[in-house]
């Protein structure tokens, strides 16, 4: 092992969050990180030794990556099938795959789970263009200087300034529309998890704001919703037409990207992964992930 393997191997936690959180799946990531560590090794073995600072290298590495992969996203999502959600996040202790005491079985156990990573903040920053996303990623939630963003982006610092401001508003919108706490979002996604296994209309009324949004993620290959509902009328029907009783799941409380949430379990594998935003103690927005290639860090159903 040189002396610069060590190091360099160690930045892979943080590579695989700056990554998560400028892409919103954890194949991706992965996918930036290698290609990152790939270019690493391809260079000769003095240039490595001349890079001062190998984090920083890979970090500006994985963000080009990212960058680039955002941009072509754009137009891949156009032949998405349905509405397209950021990969749902597990808590590691939660998860109930065999490990090694240690060693992350998979990168989505190297993930900080913090408010930058909540299903809300994400879907946020889907919305915004990908320089957008990457500076205010780089900047506010990784503390990076803009000149250093600003060689990263292909901008100007003072360009790059004005891109995080702009994500910035967005993000304090989304913030402030959601402002509880974990413990507040916990008994709205019990007493909700209650109504919808008895199928207690008025209860799920009650949970629900007037202006709840609901967004499912199928990818084409399972059923669920072809276009994001709003109201709670209609969603209120779509709970009941696609509830536990009908559907066969076991509905069980379990923290999605940090916060908390539920998951469908059948003959003993996670199908869908539930995440909300609550509000005024009442769901704002309910996103249902049911694209199992989205859900393969929940394979394994965990434990009731």
């Amino acid at each position: 092992m040189t002396t610069r393997s060590a190091p360099v191997t160690g930045e892979r936690r943080q590579l695989i969050n700056v990554a998560y959180r400028m892409l919103g799946s954890l194949a991706d990531a992965e996918d930036a990180v290698q290609e990152a560590y790939a270019r690493w090794y391809a260079m000769p073995a003095d240039r490595r030794e001349a890079v001062g600072s190998p984090g920083a290298w890979l970090t500006t590495v994985v963000s080009r990556v990212c960058l680039n992969h955002l941009r072509s996203a754009r137009v891949r999502r156009e032949h998405y099938v349905g509405q397209w959600l950021p990969e749902p996040l597990a808590d590691p202790a939660e998860r109930t795959a065999a490990r090694t005491p240690g060693i992350a079985s998979d990168p989505a156990d190297l993930i900080t789970l913090d408010e930058s990573v909540g299903m809300a903040f994400l879907v946020v920053l889907d919305s915004m263009s990908p320089a957008q996303r990457v500076a205010f990623v780089l900047h506010d939630v990784f503390r990076y200087p803009f000149p250093e963003v600003a060689r990263i982006v292909g901008r100007t610092p003072a360009a790059c300034r004005r891109l995080a401001s702009t994500a910035r508003r967005g993000i304090r919108t989304a913030q402030e529309s959601a402002a509880t706490s974990t413990a507040q979002d916990a008994v709205v996604v019990r007493d909700l998890k209650r109504a919808w296994e008895t199928n207690d209309v008025d209860a799920l009324i009650r949970l629900l704001d007037p202006e709840v949004t609901a967004v499912g993620d199928g990818g084409g290959v399972v059923r669920t919703l072809e276009h994001p509902l709003r109201g709670r009328e209609p969603i209120v029907r779509g709970l009941l037409r696609f509830g536990p009783r009908q559907s066969g799941q076991t509905l069980l409380e379990r923290t999605v990207n940090g916060r908390p949430g539920l998951v469908g379990c059948q003959d003993g594998a996670v199908v869908t992964v539930y995440s909300f935003g609550v509000s005024d103690h009442r769901v704002r927005h309910l996103w249902a992930m049911r694209n199992p290639e989205k859900l393969r860090s929940w394979a394994t159903a965990p434990a009731a």
